[in-house]
């Protein structure tokens, strides 16, 4: 009897990426399919299909490939878990970029063979994504590397510091708010459509900081949002308690981008919960800022000098005087996963807060199906 093969996605605007990535699954048996319903998907991206979710179970059962195919019952990332637990199929197969570690614990427990595939287009075809495909888009997104909340006046108005970007190319669809500036990067498309123009990105990087923050706004988001996307490399902001860095230091050294994106690796978290709020519990003070300005600068030293140790421990050490200020930033779920990776690499951090993000690890050795990152040259 044929193996049963289990996938599940979204496969909207159904391309010849999904169909390449079907016929993979279905080499190894019959192969089921679970969609995500119109809800979930809102819920995860924060926008709406672009086929209904009747529409794409309709194209999906259509292949040859599909054994069957279905609409899953439940929610979140893990929507599939009755579907799942139902069909008990004996291997479960994901996309390099759908993978969770929460994902391969399930198929543990479940005793379901977990198997990672990379994107690779059928022969001939260039590769697709449904991100390419909804719109093209080249606005990047950014990671901070150490010193995220400095740009924030009420932190750096403790003690002064830094904060360590990097400008990602839009390679995949980032989860929103995953502390990768995608509310930034959304302001950013309304003023410019699909690229960062040409000209003064310091000068571009106001006009989007002011858009995104006009008169009258409750919450004023970081400048190293609108920083981070439009200036490309490795860039440095120095605050002073304003909301604006006092000086700014830049590095596209392609020797040293490479090295980065050789040594960065992502791993997707759940999302948020309902109502989550970081700022509900804040624990600020100097010694805190301090100890994280301190972190930002170990961080830059490292990077300079390509010192991999160096930098992994103070990424930590940065992460570690984040979560001290702002506990909520991770929960059990969180400290779970990190525990997962914590002995095999040199260090780590987390974009965003609570969820929704990455853990974002630091290793010379290969992390096995993480996520790795363009930087903007």
């Amino acid at each position: 009897m044929s193996k049963k093969v289990f996938v599940s996605g979204c496969y909207d605007m159904l391309h010849s990426g999904h169909v390449a990535f079907f016929e993979e699954a279905a080499s190894y048996g019959d192969l089921y399919v679970g969609i995500g319903s119109d809800k979930t998907i809102s819920d995860l991206k924060a926008r709406k299909t672009v086929n209904s979710d009747a529409e794409r179970l309709y194209m999906v059962k259509s292949l040859k490939v599909v054994k069957d195919a279905w609409v899953n019952s439940g929610s979140g990332l893990m929507d599939f878990l009755d579907e799942i637990k139902s069909l008990k199929p004996d291997i479960f197969f994901v996309n390099t970029d759908g993978h969770t570690p929460a994902k391969e614990e399930l198929c543990k427990e479940l005793g379901i063979e977990y198997v990672v595939s990379k994107r690779i287009p059928h022969v001939g075809l260039p590769e697709r994504s449904t991100t390419a495909l909804r719109q093209v888009c080249r606005i990047p997104y950014r990671i901070d590397l150490a010193g995220g909340w400095l740009d924030q006046p009420y932190v750096s108005k403790h003690f002064p510091g830094a904060v360590l970007t990097i400008c990602i190319e839009p390679d995949y669809e980032f989860n929103n708010r995953s502390g990768m500036s995608t509310s930034s990067r959304n302001k950013a498309i309304e003023l410019w459509q699909t690229d960062i123009p040409e000209g003064d990105k310091e000068k571009q990087a106001k006009t989007l900081f002011c858009f995104e923050n006009p008169p009258g706004t409750d919450y004023v988001s970081g400048s190293q949002d609108a920083l981070g996307i439009t200036m490309p490399g490795l860039n440095r902001f120095y605050y002073e308690g304003g909301y604006w860095p006092v000086k700014i230091e830049k590095n596209s050294d392609p020797d040293l981008l490479n090295w980065i994106e050789e040594r960065l690796w992502l791993i997707p978290l759940f999302p948020r919960q309902e109502k989550y709020d970081v700022l509900a519990r804040t624990y600020i003070s100097e010694e805190k800022a301090c100890a994280l300005s301190q972190a930002a600068d170990e961080c830059w030293d490292a990077l300079l000098k390509k010192d991999a140790v160096a930098l992994g421990k103070a990424m930590t050490s940065s992460f570690n005087a984040q979560t001290a200020m702002f506990p909520d930033m991770v929960n059990d779920e969180i400290n779970t996963q990190l525990e997962h990776y914590k002995a095999d690499v040199l260090g780590w951090k987390i974009s965003g807060a609570g969820g929704g993000g990455y853990l974002i690890l630091f290793s010379e050795k290969a992390i096995n199906n993480a996520i790795q990152i363009r930087i903007r040259r």
